[in-house]
């Protein structure tokens, strides 16, 4: 598989596994001038801004340690653009990561809830 094609296979194995959480599917990859956000989903009252971080092999660092602060400050930017396109200043949100490491046949998905704030930048 390519780096597109993987990239939006873990972003659907994701998807679903949050939808099967009790989240809410809103939108997939949002993008705006400086950055995208995955996906775009709601958890009751909240709007959760998830970055997909996938990796078959964790030698160079865990899926986790990919999200870095420069990452963090474009998924920041792009969730301010939706709020202002979509008017939702005042609802609640926040910013997690799903990661996925290893092979289809031994994957572990950890979600990560609430993984950085607008602090972080």
């Amino acid at each position: 598989m390519n780096r597109k094609t993987t990239g939006d296979y873990a972003e659907q194995l994701a998807c679903g596994f949050l939808q099967r959480q009790g989240l809410r599917l809103l939108t997939r990859n949002y993008r705006c001038r400086r950055g995208e956000i995955d996906i775009i989903m709601r958890d009751g009252d909240s709007l959760v801004f998830v970055e997909v971080r996938y990796r078959h092999r964790t030698a160079f660092g865990t899926a986790a340690e990919t999200v870095s602060t420069i990452k963090q400050a474009r998924i920041i930017h792009c969730a301010n653009c939706y709020l202002t396109q979509h008017r939702a200043w005042n609802e609640p949100a926040r910013f997690d990561v799903v990661c996925i490491e290893g092979t289809p046949q031994q994957r572990r998905i950890e979600w990560l809830q609430n993984a950085f704030c607008l602090d972080s930048r």
